[in-house]
């Protein structure tokens, strides 16, 4: 029988809280005990997905990002989900290098940084509804 455990998280849309959702989701993890490489990658991709719903999804700092874990056997499943402005051409958004804010000193690589150290990444957004990312990796394997 695999082992299932989940949580949920809501917080404010402040760069401060990337660090938050990183630690929390290494936190979440630790039981599982991942490599260190396997840490460094999730923690990686959780601070993009959060960074692009803080810093795309919203204009102001009181809206919120729910960052949700789901452990399942040896797969972590990430989700990070804003219901912001939305992603007019997710395809477009997802290839390197492309950005929406370059005034931001942005590098437009963030989706590519989450599909390099997660085994799956997929994008859900609709203009004026929000984006959520989910990402999966299996750890310890």
């Amino acid at each position: 029988m695999q082992s299932k455990n989940e949580m949920k998280l809501e917080f404010d849309a402040r760069s401060v809280n990337e660090g938050f959702a990183r630690l929390s989701v290494a936190a979440f993890i630790a039981g599982e005990n991942p490599t260190l490489d396997e840490l460094s990658d999730i923690k990686t991709a959780v601070s993009e997905a959060v960074t692009n719903a803080i810093i795309h999804g919203y204009d102001d700092p009181e809206q919120k990002v729910v960052l949700c874990c789901r452990l399942e056997g040896k797969t972590i499943e990430i989700t990070v989900e804003d219901r912001g402005k939305g992603i007019a051409d997710v395809k477009t958004a997802m290839e390197p290098f492309y950005t929406t804010k370059p005034e931001l000193e942005r590098s437009g690589m963030g989706f590519a940084f989450m599909e390099a150290f997660m085994d799956e990444v997929q994008v859900i957004s609709a203009l004026g509804e929000g984006t959520k990312v989910i990402m999966r990796k299996r750890i310890g394997v």
